[in-house]
This record gives structure tokens, sequence and C-alpha cells, in this order.
């Protein structure tokens, strides 16, 4: 199931998430958190839903389906993820949740209110992995944790690093784990939601039954095939 915003362009948020469940042959859900309007390169608008109807969809689309993994995309801010992640687990305290922490669209649009992520320190022991971008971690880092002292595991994202590009950093169990790029020959062009479709295709390997590191791992295969896979900020799943 995919928590997150609605993309007109298709290219983020829960479309982009449930294409890639599909290619992952993972039955994909999807519960809209925001109505946005934008295309790959500008942002125009957002209006967040309520929390109410965000978890009354919650909780009918668990109670009918066996929901395996989640993955969260934008939220408002630290009480939405809380309640989120709250109802969720008070549902199936088994499933596993995947957090992507967008803070900000790629055109500097803010999504998630910074004046409360110091909050989001009690949230993490309901949520599995934590997936970050290089900026996005040194936010959470300032202001949450070091990744080893964290109750849930964090994926850096290798992306927007100076060093090493293109290289994830696994944090489990206080266990730092390179996790490198599979492919030395093709082009990686710069993809509009990319971070969402790393992180619904881990969450899919999860729903699966991977481990946490396969998950990471194959999760990474998808999304180096998705940036190969035109030359356009809107790429093609296949």
């Amino acid at each position: 199931m995919s928590i997150a915003g609605f993309d007109t362009s298709g290219g983020a948020g829960v479309l982009a998430d449930i294409k890639t469940f599909e290619q992952l042959k993972v039955q994909g859900l999807a519960v809209c958190t925001a109505m946005t309007l934008q295309t790959e390169s500008e942002f125009y608008t957002l209006q967040w839903q309520p929390i109410d109807e965000i978890l009354s969809a919650i909780n009918v689309l668990m109670k009918k389906y066996k929901v395996e993994a989640v993955k969260i995309g934008v939220v408002k801010n630290a009480e939405f993820l809380d309640q989120i992640t709250k109802k969720i687990k008070s549902i199936n305290p088994e499933v596993k949740i995947v957090w992507d922490p967008v803070l900000k669209s790629t055109s500097e649009f803010s999504f998630f209110d910074l004046n409360t992520i110091s909050n989001v320190k009690n949230v993490l022991q309901k949520i599995d992995l934590v997936t970050p971008n290089y900026n996005e971690y040194n936010v959470l880092k300032e202001h949450l944790f070091e990744p080893s002292e964290n109750g849930c595991s964090v994926l850096i994202k290798g992306g927007h690093r100076e060093d090493k590009i293109g290289t994830d950093i696994l944090w489990e169990n206080g266990k730092e784990i390179s996790i490198k790029s599979n492919n030395t020959t093709s082009v990686f062009y710069p993809k509009h939601g990319s971070g969402c479709v790393l992180s619904s295709s881990i969450a899919s390997h999860l729903a699966k039954g991977e481990n946490l590191q396969n998950a990471c791992r194959k999760g990474k295969q998808y999304i180096e095939k998705f940036l190969t896979s035109n030359q356009m900020l809107l790429g093609f799943h296949s």
C-alpha cells in the first residue's frame, strides 16, 4: 500500500508507486495524503487531505486486504506521520513500513513542516526503513539521530553525494552496509519521482518476503533501470 501524494504528472507519489508495484508483481493499494498540481519540473499547488479521511481509507483497505508492506511518502508533519503509523500498526503489527521523508520537491516546494521534525523521533520505532537522499539525511541527522542510535534502519541514497556518487549506505542494526551501483556502463538521467520509485520498489520486495538488505539491493536494481529508461525527467517503468 502506498500512502502518498497525488502528482498530476504521474511521475511521483501514489501513481508512480502503483506503477512500480505492478511491474514488480505485487498488488498495489493507494491512500492519498495530498492533492497537488505539478509537472515534472514545476510545482503549483498543494492541498492536504484531512487526516481523518486518510485514517479511514487505511482502515478500510487494511481490513479488506492482507497488506504486507506500506510505503509512506509526503506527509504534512510529524503528527500526520504518527497517526498514520499508529493506525497501520493497530491493524497489523507485523506490517513492514518504509518512509520516504520527502521534505521538499525537486523544484524546492516545501512539504514537511520542519518545525515538527524533532517529534519524528518518537515515531521511528514503528518504522522499519527510512529512505532519505543525502540532503534529507543531513536535515534528519541535524534534528533527530545518528543512524546507529535510531530505532529503525536507514538507507541513505547516494545520488546527491559529492563522493562515491551512486553508492547507497544502509544502516541496519548499527551496521553500515554499502550498496554500490549494479550498472557501471549505462548513463543515468535525473528523474522526477525517483525517490518514490525506489522506496516503493523496496516495499514491494519486502512484501514478497525479502529481508531488508536484499530488498534494498533489488530496489536499487529497479531504480537504475528506471534512471536509464530515457533522457527525460519523466521515466518509463518496464
